[in-house]
């Protein structure tokens, strides 16, 4: 074996001596670095005068994805265009020089060089691009040997038959490679283009959303049918299938249906958005944190995320309170005693009320807005008061001003004298029994 292998080295360096004895192959070099100098000036250029292709600028924090995107492209520009120089200088030369293995190997270490850089700069996830590199990378290396016909030929030779359906070799490396990579590629390219809709301030929420669900379902829809078409599945025939599909969503499957497309309207209509207080006929109620396919979470004051299926949000009735407007207003209610000076205390709680920073008050909004002391009802122990308040947002969690606002009230009664009311009986006796 030792021998062979060293009789391969003498005969390729036997080779490459007799090669460069002839003047073809240094004018093959000399042209090969003229297009790679040309290339890089070129490159150069066009980095300088387009600065979406600097790979500086795009490293800075505020430039959008697609302009880091689009910067790292830019130091491809220079192996491209020397990969498409020898290109064409090959094929233009094929019939003029009889050997012109310098350039054709110039060129395949151009296109790996281009390969092994993508997957340095895109490829995040390292099992994907330990895949890409030891298998990916050899796989194009023999085609452009023009190696790959011949190992494809030998692995379809190994096969087994089951029944109609025959299995080779080469049909479960293809479908294991490919499917890998169409998955891989289907979900890099789903969270780009969904992180990519997502920042477009241009466009309200809602819309954003819409497009990010409709994006998502397309890209997963077109590597399932590439996928398909890998496998060696016509695709014609799965119409022959279309009927059972439908029966089996009208029967097992119709309350996935049901939400999927429930997800839909949700967006459509605009009732429901990330951000919004949503309360249910239940009782369960939370902050909507994210509208899925089949369900929408909401979010808990207490921090517990609660999966809601979308068709109860059409099916069924819900208290959205920050739907068209955040302002909400609410009540804190409380007692003093009958011998209060009832006409000082409410202008007292006014302006208590008023000095907190998240109720609204001043002069500036509108009177129906400003807070409001008024009697509730006359209690067995004392007069049942109410002070009502405007405030942004939900009265819970975080802004839990109702709970602030009454240890202020209950700090100015004490402040100002005002007596908060205990139960009281009246006893009376109305015959004293004798001795």
């Amino acid at each position: 074996m030792l021998d062979q292998v060293t009789d391969l080295l003498v005969k390729f360096s036997t080779r490459v001596q007799a090669e460069f004895s002839q003047p073809e192959a240094y004018i093959q070099l000399g042209i090969i670095l003229v297009i790679y100098g040309i290339s890089i000036i070129v490159s150069n250029r066009i980095r300088k005068y387009v600065p979406f292709f600097s790979h500086n600028n795009a490293s800075e924090g505020h430039f959008t994805l697609q302009r880091k995107i689009i910067g790292k492209l830019g130091a491809y520009i220079a192996p491209v265009l020397a990969v498409l120089s020898l290109k064409i200088f090959i094929e233009v030369s094929n019939e003029a020089a009889a050997h012109l293995w310098i350039a054709k190997t110039a060129m395949t270490a151009g296109i790996l060089f281009i390969f092994h850089s993508l997957i340095r700069d895109f490829v995040g996830n390292q099992f994907v691009a330990a895949v890409l590199r030891w298998v990916g990378m050899p796989i194009i290396f023999l085609h452009l040997l023009d190696v790959l016909v011949g190992l494809i030929e030998i692995l379809e030779s190994i096969s087994l038959t089951v029944g109609n359906i025959e299995i080779s070799a080469y049909g479960i490396a293809r479908v294991a490679i490919f499917g890998s990579l169409l998955f891989w590629i289907g979900r890099a390219t789903n969270k780009t283009g969904t992180d990519i809709i997502r920042k477009q301030e241009k466009l309200d929420l809602r819309t954003r959303e819409v497009a990010a669900k409709l994006f998502e379902v397309g890209t997963f829809t077109l590597i399932a049918l590439l996928l398909l078409q890998v496998m060696g599945i016509n695709l014609t025939a799965l119409a022959v299938f279309g009927g059972a599909i439908g029966v089996g969503i009208g029967l097992g499957l119709q309350a996935i249906a049901s939400n999927f497309i429930s997800g839909f309207i949700i967006l459509l209509d605009r009732s429901v958005s990330i951000g919004d207080y949503i309360e249910l006929e239940d009782g369960t109620s939370g902050v909507v944190r994210e509208l899925s396919m089949r369900a929408t979470t909401l979010e808990t004051f207490d921090g517990k995320d609660i999966v809601v299926p979308n068709e109860k949000f059409i099916v069924g009735t819900f208290i959205n309170w920050t739907h068209k407007d955040k302002s909400q207003r609410y009540r804190v209610d409380f007692s003093v005693a009958y011998h209060s000076d009832i006409r000082k205390l409410v202008e007292i709680i006014k302006e208590v009320v008023s000095d907190h920073p998240q109720v609204f008050s001043g002069e500036s909004v509108p009177l129906e807005q400003r807070p409001d002391c008024e009697i509730d009802s006359f209690g067995d122990s004392g007069i049942n008061m109410f002070v009502e308040f405007w405030m942004d947002g939900i009265d819970d969690g975080k802004n839990r001003v109702g709970g602030d606002l009454m240890l202020m009230i209950l700090e100015a009664l004490q402040q100002h004298g005002f007596e908060i009311p205990f139960p009281q009986r009246e006893v009376r006796v109305l015959h004293e029994r004798g001795d």
